[in-house]
Parts: C-alpha cells; sequence; structure tokens
C-alpha cells in the first residue's frame, strides 16, 4: 500500500451536520459539533489493538485487514453502522492506519451531486480508504455512480448535452470505501450489497465505558478516582463520546468547585449540576416521563400532544428523547401512543395507579 496516515493531517469535510437545537443544547447527545471533533481526535485510538469495546467487530475487522495484508491487496469495501458516538470514524482512520494508507474524508450531506463523487474518486491514489460518513444521505445520482466505481474501480465521465451526450470510462485505483451510517435502513438495497464486511456497532457496557474513561484521563492528565470514574460510566448511555463529554465537564467542575480529583463525590454533584440522572437521563427525558405519568396517567397519549406538552417539536421528541427512554424500557410505543412502563413509574419515584394497565 502507497502513503502513510497522518491523523493530524487529514482534511475533513462533514457536511451539515443537521444538529437540531435540542441536540446541541444536550450533554448526552451521541452527536458531536465541528468544535468537539477537535477534543476527540486527540483521544482515538491509531491501532486495532488499542480499540476499547466492540469484540467481535474488532476480531471481524481484524481478519478482513489481516488477509488483505498478506494478498497485498486493498481489503473490501467495509459499512459500519450504528447509533452516534459508537467509534465509526474511529474505527475508519484504524483501517487506513493498519493498511498504511491515506484517508480521505467527507460526509453524505456533502455528496449532492455526482460530479462532487466524480472529483473525489478521480483524485484518490492506489490503495486509498475513502470515508463517507452519513453514507445513507448521499444524492441519488451519486449513490449511482458509487455503485459502479465500488465494483469496477471505474466512474463514467458525461460529456456533451442530449443527444450528442457520449460517456467516457475513467478507470480508478483499487480503494476501500468505509461508510458509516446510523440508519443502515435507509441504504438502497443495490449500495448495501456491494460491502463486503458490515459491522454492526452495539452500545457499550459500563465495563467497557469505564476502560474508556480510564484511559481518557490518562491520557488528558485528569487524576479521577475508580469510584468517581464508575459514576460517570454508569450515566453515560452506553456511548464513548458521552462518556468522555461527561469526564470534561465532572472535570471542570473538580476544579473549581472541588479538590481537583475527579472523586464519586465531585462525579455526582457535577452531573447533578448538569442535570443527568442516574440513568443518564436529562431534562428533556424526565419531562417526557413526568409528562406522561403526572398529566396524563401514563397513557396512552399521541407523540404530537406528548411534545406540545414538553414544550418541543414532535421530530425532537421522536429523534432525540424517544430512543433512549424505549430502550431503557421506561416508555412503550403503542399502536394507540406512547405508554410509561412500570420502570418509569419506579424511576419517578411515583405510585402505580392501582387501575394502571401495561
Amino acid at each position: 500500500m502507497t502513503g502513510s496516515f497522518d491523523p493530524d493531517s487529514y482534511e475533513v469535510d462533514f457536511g451539515d451536520q443537521d444538529l437540531t437545537g435540542a441536540e446541541q443544547e444536550r450533554l448526552v447527545s451521541g452527536r458531536a459539533e465541528t468544535a468537539e471533533r477537535d477534543a476527540e481526535a486527540a483521544l482515538r485510538p491509531k491501532g486495532l489493538a488499542d480499540f476499547i469495546g466492540q469484540p467481535q467487530v474488532r476480531e471481524q475487522l481484524s481478519l478482513v485487514l489481516d488477509a488483505a495484508k498478506a494478498r497485498q491487496k486493498a481489503p473490501d469495501h467495509v459499512l459500519l453502522s450504528g447509533p452516534p458516538g459508537l467509534g465509526k470514524t474511529t474505527l475508519a482512520m484504524i483501517i487506513a492506519h493498519e493498511m498504511n494508507s491515506s484517508l480521505r474524508v467527507t460526509s453524505g450531506p456533502a455528496v449532492q451531486h455526482a460530479g462532487d463523487l466524480a472529483a473525489i474518486l478521480s483524485s484518490l491514489e492506489e490503495g486509498e480508504v475513502l470515508f463517507i460518513d452519513e453514507i445513507h444521505r448521499m444524492a441519488r445520482a451519486a449513490e449511482e455512480m458509487l455503485y459502479v466505481a465500488m465494483e469496477d474501480f471505474r466512474v463514467d465521465v458525461i460529456v456533451g448535452k442530449g443527444p450528442g451526450a457520449t460517456a467516457i470510462p475513467l478507470d480508478l485505483p483499487q480503494f476501500t470505501l468505509v461508510g458509516a451510517t446510523t440508519r443502515s435502513g435507509l441504504l438502497p438495497a443495490p449500495l448495501r450489497d456491494r460491502f463486503g464486511f458490515t459491522a454492526l456497532l452495539d452500545f457499550y457496557s459500563s465495563a467497557d465505558l469505564l476502560t474508556v474513561l480510564k484511559r481518557s484521563a490518562r491520557m488528558l492528565g485528569i487524576d479521577a478516582e475508580l469510584a468517581g470514574l464508575e459514576e460517570i460510566s454508569t450515566r453515560s448511555r452506553g456511548t464513548p463520546r458521552i462518556a468522555n463529554r461527561l469526564l470534561r465537564r465532572v472535570r471542570d467542575w473538580a476544579q473549581v468547585r472541588g479538590s481537583g480529583i475527579i472523586d464519586e463525590e465531585a462525579a455526582t454533584n457535577a452531573l447533578r449540576v448538569y442535570e443527568v440522572d442516574e440513568l443518564g437521563l436529562d431534562r428533556l427525558d424526565r419531562s417526557v416521563l413526568q409528562v406522561l405519568c403526572k398529566r396524563f396517567g401514563g397513557g396512552p397519549v399521541g407523540l404530537g400532544t406528548l411534545a406540545v406538552s414538553v414544550g418541543e417539536e414532535a421530530d425532537t421528541v421522536e429523534t432525540v428523547s424517544e430512543p433512549y427512554l424505549v430502550r431503557e424500557g421506561l416508555i412503550s410505543r403503542t399502536p394507540r401512543g406512547r405508554v410509561a412502563t412500570t420502570a418509569a413509574w419506579k424511576h419517578l419515584k411515583m405510585q402505580i395507579p392501582a387501575n394502571y394497565e401495561f
């Protein structure tokens, strides 16, 4: 493979990430703003051996890369699927590092025309890794061009217009496409089928998050006790990005109002200030539960009514708050509307009505 991977020198164009106002303000959002990516870059592991968590994905990806290196060929195209903040971008960088290749980074929203993609593909070098974040948001014309590029390593450049237009085939060097998506169901089947390896990233356990936090604290020079890091890990929603974000905010509290050491007391007090409770729920999550239980007796209640009651847009409640509440078994979606589970009543320390049925 030619070229070398330098994580500090690659160019990134993530396009418009479409973060809602609620997501930008939430400490427990899995998505990252542009400014936060700079802080994350210093904490990213460089090699697959240093990547924490996702043991099955690591093992599978290791086999794919080792086999490609043994054959001295570019590895198959890789699709990384999973919720935000689990390490898809990090794995793309690791693939380039392991193959000793250059990395080109862009995003689906930034590729809105076939010409945009053609310009990127035609500038690739032999063995280079092309990473497309949020690949499910690419324009349809660009997707169709990508089909041929992935399978035949060729793009057809259209010259002229109308009946006199001709297609000039342009051969491409062997490259590896790494696509990342938070919604794999939106990918067209022809595109999804052209990936030789698909990795499904799952949420992290508290033990894995604790390992992530220990590493991050060491790299950032933070003095932290085990009990303090454990407190942060249990409130991080199974997401390393959230864990590292909470670590930085607890560090701020410890330096300004504490002893400078992240202990259990510092973590508890800091996360109380930022309104992140012991389950990782923030103010919006608790507002949804409180309205559902107090105002509507546990439901069922429609999404629109629930959103108006908490003062948010329906899309914000459905995409920002609901997924975690459903995953934690606090609410349930039914044909008649949203319903609070017994776990929701217990978390709010409210008595379940005698006639309540779930």
